[in-house]
């Protein structure tokens, strides 16, 4: 007996990890419920917003939105990309299911935004808080993508306001990350520079910091967005509407073709998402000559409408 404990000491001795976990979780749902359930709300109120908002505006009246705001933020080739990738959207017959994926997007898309900007600032201050959240975000970005359904069925249930959240939690780290990372990365010169003519802390990262950091920031947002978008599909699996719960229904059936238009819906819609905003992260300087925002042709109409003569009247 002695010898067989030394030679095979994991037949004999285990820690109770699951069960101290398990015991856990009881224990926390049982005593937060009621917290739980506040916490959920607006979150289904804002997802039920966007999702109504989206589903109710016709197909074309959005594209040719979309198209306009993409050109005047991203520029006109962006735009064009956009525009073929949202035909594509509505010609394989994904459309529907493409709004409610992007309502759960947007929506995790502001909690990740709300959660993950103030963190990054915040850490971009302190050492002590980047040393604290380093180990938590690399636990985070590390753990399968399936281990955090588990929690969140427990706490909150299946359907999509639990969705968000899972998606929020799973998708908030690039943020934090790049955030922190591209405020520290601004010289220091310029930082120094607007504290010599009296610029107080908040107007420094306000007027000099975050512009400066506004590419990296950009990039944190684009991959959270493109995890966010890669969750909608585990998170399908507790109930979760749209692209993703085509992929599942298709793998589950075997029906090769629902699951390739889910696949292929999710695929437009990361192609909108990062053409967008690597458009938007773009320097002006860097755009085309012939590349111009709709403002910009609109006032220069204007403006040569101003140029033209009027008509010569003689006195009579």
């Amino acid at each position: 007996m002695g010898w067989d404990v030394l030679l095979y000491p994991f037949d004999y001795l285990s820690i109770p990890f699951g069960d101290w976990v398990q015991s856990a979780l009881d224990y926390l749902v049982i005593q937060f419920r009621s917290f739980l359930i506040l916490v959920q709300h607006p979150v289904q109120v804002m997802l039920v917003a966007f999702e109504q908002g989206l589903r109710s505006v016709h197909p074309l009246l959005f594209i040719s939105a979309a198209f306009i705001l993409v050109w005047q933020g991203a520029g006109l080739s962006v735009s064009i990309m956009v525009l073929a990738a949202l035909i594509g959207l509505g010609l394989i017959g994904a459309w529907q299911a493409a709004m409610t994926t992007f309502s759960i997007v947007l929506a995790a898309l502001c909690l990740c935004t709300i959660i993950g900007l103030p963190l990054g600032i915040l850490a971009s201050k302190s050492d002590r808080l980047d040393r604290i959240l380093h180990p938590i975000l690399d636990f985070m970005q590390t753990t399968p993508s399936f281990v955090y359904l588990v929690p969140v069925v427990m706490f909150f249930g299946i359907g999509n306001a639990p969705g968000v959240i899972v998606t929020t939690i799973f998708g908030v780290s690039p943020l934090i990350r790049l955030t922190n990372l591209g405020i520290r990365q601004v010289r220091s010169d310029l930082v120094e520079a607007a504290a010599a003519f009296g610029s107080t802390p908040l107007q420094i990262l306000l007027k000099v910091e975050l512009p400066l950091a506004n590419r990296t920031i950009l990039a944190g947002l684009n991959q959270t967005v493109m995890m966010s978008l890669s969750m909608t599909v585990i998170a399908s699996m507790i109930s979760v509407a749209g692209l993703g719960r085509m992929v599942l229904a298709g793998i589950g059936r075997l029906e090769v073709g629902i699951a390739a238009v889910g696949g292929l819906g999710i695929v437009l819609l990361a192609i909108i998402v990062d053409r967008t905003i690597q458009g938007i992260a773009r320097d002006s300087r860097q755009r085309k000559s012939w590349d111009l925002k709709p403002s910009d042709l609109i006032m220069h109409l204007v403006g040569r409408m101003k140029d033209r003569p009027g008509p010569d009247l003689k006195e009579g």
